[in-house]
């Protein structure tokens, strides 16, 4: 039962508790007052009619007449009083009722705007999405104004917080390019000189191999922190276009590409979705099998307008509990973290992507072995 509920049945509980308290003690007077009343002995003549009732003696000498009509009088008076207190009891209870539904969901009409409020946070894509809403509750400082305006400042603090993390992530990763990139160059001057021995040039290659698997990281780390807010500045954008580009960039390999590139019109970030696509099939072709390994890419608009991009790839087998882990940065399939090529952030760059473009994505395990990964976007202007 709601709290509006338990309040009007509140309400009217005490009121009609209270009515029939009333009505009781109203009873129980009057019934002693009419009861503490002295009858008049009546007297009449003999010529008097027996129809007559006196309300005083005529005369003295008379004979004496019971009081039996005044008690029925009284009777009448007391069951009058119950039967039409009762009906009036019942009528303004009702109203009371009513009244404290009306008044109670006047009461609790702030709750309800918080309610909603932190309902659009928790249902929000992204983590931060909504942290900049404020309830800015007015009315009376009162016990309820206090709560909103608590959650107010829990709100703004983690927001705050929020954008420190991304600030962060930003600065440390641009700080750390710079030495990264100062490393790179000095390697390859060492690698390419003439006189560098055999040792030093496999020490450069793994070092340069390491290098690149850093900037990889900062790279991943950088797109991450530029996708967590949503897409403002969104252009007309074709998925088909994206995987053809994508796909024909991609170096011969054992994995066999197929793609599909049916038109998928959206709306977003031309660089950002490049990158969700690179990504997928980067992975798809990376976590295939040694040999005769597959990739299949489609593009389609489903019947609602939405664009569609599927990658399925063949591989090793994903169990289906750790298929939500791999979304995860820095989560990878049964790999260790310094043997995996890559910096384990792919999927947790889809993901935010997705979730910057107001799209979805899922992925499901492939019989005997592999992943598809399904994303929607919404679907863009007419073009």
């Amino acid at each position: 039962m709601t709290i509006r509920a338990r309040l009007t049945l509140v309400y009217g509980g005490l009121f009609l508790a209270a009515g029939i308290v009333l009505l009781g003690v109203t009873y129980v007077l009057v019934s002693a007052r009419l009861s503490g009343q002295r009858v008049t002995s009546f007297t009449r003549s003999p010529t008097t009619p027996p129809d007559v009732v006196f309300t005083e003696a005529p005369e003295p000498g008379g004979i004496l007449k019971e009081g039996q009509f005044i008690q029925n009088a009284q009777q009448d008076v007391l069951g009058s009083l119950l039967t039409q207190g009762s009906v009036a009891l019942v009528v303004v209870g009702a109203a009371s009722v009513a009244f404290g539904w009306l008044l109670a969901g006047r009461l609790l009409q702030p709750l309800h705007r918080m309610t909603e409020t932190a309902r659009r946070i928790a249902e929000a894509p992204a983590a931060d999405r909504g942290l900049h809403e404020r309830i800015a509750l007015s009315g009376p400082n009162d016990e309820v104004k206090q709560l909103a305006d608590t959650f107010d400042v829990m709100l703004e603090r983690l927001d705050h917080s929020f954008d420190g993390q991304r600030r962060f992530i930003a600065n440390a990763s641009h700080e750390l390019r710079t030495p990264l990139t100062l490393n790179r160059a000095l390697l390859e001057v060492a690698v390419h000189r003439r006189n560098a021995s055999s040792e030093v040039l496999q020490l450069g290659e793994t070092l340069l191999e390491i290098n690149a698997r850093h900037e990889r990281l900062i790279d991943g780390l950088l797109m991450l922190a530029r996708t967590e807010p949503e897409v403002v500045d969104a252009s007309f954008v074709d998925l088909a276009d994206i995987v053809e580009h994508v796909c024909a960039r991609l170096p011969q390999g054992p994995v066999t590409v197929r793609t599909e590139a049916g038109e998928a019109p959206t709306s977003g970030d031309p660089v950002l979705l490049e990158r969700l696509v690179q990504n997928l099939v980067e992975n798809g072709v990376r976590h295939n099998v040694p040999e005769g390994g597959r990739l299949h890419v489609a593009t389609r608009t489903l019947p609602d307008g939405s664009a569609s991009l599927v990658v399925s790839n063949t591989g090793p087998v994903v169990p289906r509990y750790e298929v939500p882990s791999l979304f995860e940065p820095f989560r990878r399939l049964n790999a260790q973290r310094l043997a995996s090529p890559g910096a384990g952030l792919g999927l947790s760059i889809v993901r935010s992507t997705a979730r910057a473009h107001n799209g979805d994505v899922r992925a499901e395990p492939r019989e005997g072995g592999g992943l598809t990964v399904t994303v929607t976007l919404p679907c863009g202007p007419a073009s």
